[in-house]
């Protein structure tokens, strides 16, 4: 994500964290007629803030490629806000001195959520203003160009940017629109200047001679930007974009190592999200087993285990409810899950819709074997099979699998090749760009997938 799009986010999550501080002075001055009716004050606007902005995150209200109807996005507030008026009610439970009454917080969660929906409809309108957009003007007319028209259309692709135009280099076939192109009349550096260009994105098909390096170096030492397609195309839509990808990217590019920092902090998240989970969740799991048991009777498997590809392609034992009947693979063949599969069981369908069939691999996490956020373990059937059909597929063993992923947030259910191609595209981007924060906001916006029963089968 560019650094003008994570200032955006930063300020809209600190201005709604302002709105809904004032919205809890309001609600108390509202119900006594003066603020000094509670001490704290301060203490107590923040908590009331920061969990309701916890529960818009969790609903991924703070997504730099939020795609949905204005409908859709004040659903997703109102359970942002159902989620936050829940943790702040065990909060309250846990610091008793917190609490700030009934009929306060009533009032509180109903200004705060009219003043939010105020002033996201403002802020939206304010980030589509050409005026605050990066200019950028793509280098090249041809193949790789061409994607960025014809791949990033939607408003919600370019929120962040407007294209000045491209510029086709000689020899190079061009399949961008004629209205699109542009001709510098003066050196590439003196145009960019001169048109308050921001950023230049190479975009050329043979990099061979045409690539004006003299004056991108002029443009550089203007603080213009230089940005190659590929990384453009990874930062601004959150995957790796495999048809413009070539090995020496990868290799230059940066990602791909954990210090050892990193890897223990990685591990100690595991650990905490893992155990927590566990904790919330452990009396649903009994349930799960028990209408397991009850349905199928008897001496039937309430666990299933399934060999899974782990890092560096190591295989390991999933295990998970078993949620189709003992009898789905007696023939030895691993097959995708179809929708409407006939094999999954009445049980197994509702615990596939809210992922309940998923946490006894909190068993896996704990052990080591997978991690809580990174790309889904696949079958080494599947493994074997896809790493043939798609570039760079084991590239995603170079990291634990994980429970939640971040391609099971931009992605809806993977069941078919193709489908595991698009999901790469995210797996990729996640083993690259890694870090804990990451993996914070991942588990955060996991809520809403499962909330939603977004990408089950």
């Amino acid at each position: 994500m560019h650094r003008q799009s994570t200032r955006w986010l930063i300020l809209l999550a600190v201005a709604e964290m302002l709105l809904l501080c004032a919205s809890l002075s309001i609600a108390i001055w509202v119900r006594f007629g003066s603020i000094d009716e509670l001490s704290h004050l301060p203490a107590r606007s923040l908590m009331f803030a920061g969990v309701l902005v916890l529960g818009l995150a969790a609903m991924g209200q703070y997504q730099a490629h939020m795609r949905a109807t204005w409908f859709g996005l004040l659903a997703r507030q109102a359970v942002g806000f159902a989620l936050g008026g829940l943790g702040l009610v065990v909060a309250y439970y846990v610091l008793p001195k917190a609490y700030v009454g009934r009929g306060v917080l009533g009032i509180a969660l109903a200004l705060g959520f009219v003043a939010v929906t105020a002033f996201r409809a403002a802020f939206l309108q304010l980030v589509e203003v050409e005026a605050f957009k990066r200019r950028i003007l793509i280098l090249g007319g041809g193949t790789r160009a061409s994607q960025i028209h014809s791949r990033m259309r939607r408003r919600s692709d370019r929120r962040g940017f407007v294209v000045v135009g491209f510029v086709p280099r000689p020899g190079e076939a061009v399949d961008v629109p004629v209205e699109l192109l542009v001709t510098p009349d003066a050196p590439l550096d003196v145009w960019a200047e001169r048109h308050g260009i921001d950023e230049i994105v190479v975009g050329v098909d043979d990099r061979r001679g045409s690539l004006m390096m003299d004056e991108l170096l002029e443009c550089r030492q203007l603080g213009i930007e230089v940005t190659d397609l590929t990384t453009f195309f990874e930062r601004e839509s959150g995957r790796v974009q495999l048809a413009l990808t070539y090995p020496s990217w990868l290799v230059y590019s940066g990602g791909f190592y954990a210090s050892p920092m990193r890897r223990l902090s990685k591990r100690c998240f595991d650990l905490a999200a893992a155990l927590l989970v566990l904790a919330l969740t452990w009396p649903l799991m009994l349930l799960t087993a028990l209408a397991i048991h009850l349905e199928s009777g008897p001496g039937q498997p309430i666990l299933y285990r399934q060999e899974r590809v782990g890092v560096r392609g190591r295989t390991f034992w999933l295990i998970k409810f078993r949620s189709m009947r003992t009898d789905a693979e007696c023939d030895g063949v691993a097959r995708w899950a179809a929708k409407n599969d006939d094999r999954v069981t009445r049980v197994g369908c509702f615990i596939r819709k809210v992922r309940l069939d998923e946490l006894p691999q909190l068993w896996n996490v704990l052990k080591g074997e997978m991690s809580f956020i990174g790309p889904r373990p696949e079958r080494p059937q599947f493994v074997a099979d896809l790493a043939q059909k798609i570039s760079y597929y084991n590239l995603r063993h170079c990291l634990k699998p994980g429970l939640a992923g971040w391609a099971q947030l931009r992605y809806p259910y993977g069941a078919s090749e193709d489908d595991a191609a698009e999901k790469l595209k995210y797996d990729l981007y996640y083993v690259k760009n890694n870090n804990l924060l990451f993996d914070l906001l991942i588990l955060i916006q996991t809520v809403e997938v499962v909330l939603f029963r977004r990408g089950a089968r």
